[in-house]
């Protein structure tokens, strides 16, 4: 991912992209083959302090720093919260901290993700979020 597009560019590309789509059906579609193409995430990765907690499903995330932006890899054992984990790296992969901070999810509700996914996926969803910014605000310092 260019560094070059911010995560707010990326942001509206992805709802540009939603706007193909006719109906749910579709979109869950295309949200699960998003994460059908996740980089690999080695099994020694997924260990406790990885995991995110407030999923029902399991989801480890990791990051680094890759000069002065912070990279993410990430996994679930679940086809829509794999892509919704790829959905989140679409955005702020790759992204200066201030850049993550400066960028609010306001795709949750503008695609609609905040009325048509379970409480319990957007609780995962939210979690994740946290994560991504907790760590954005950490590197910051």
């Amino acid at each position: 991912m260019s560094t070059e597009t911010t995560a707010e560019q990326a942001q509206q590309e992805l709802l540009d992209d939603f706007e193909m789509f006719d109906n749910w059906m579709d979109r869950y579609q295309y949200i699960i083959d998003m994460g059908k193409q996740l980089p690999a995430f080695p099994e020694e990765w997924k260990v406790e302090e990885l995991k995110i907690q407030g999923c029902q499903s399991n989801v480890w995330m990791r990051h680094r720093r890759e000069g002065d932006t912070l990279h993410f890899d990430a996994v679930s054992d679940a086809a829509i919260v794999s892509g919704l984990i790829a959905v989140l790296m679409r955005i702020y992969n790759d992204r200066r901290p201030a850049d993550i901070h400066a960028t609010s999810p306001h795709f949750l509700k503008d695609l609609g993700l905040d009325k048509h996914l379970s409480p319990t996926r957007s609780n995962g969803l939210n979690a994740m979020l946290e994560r991504i910014y907790r760590v954005a605000e950490q590197e910051a310092a």
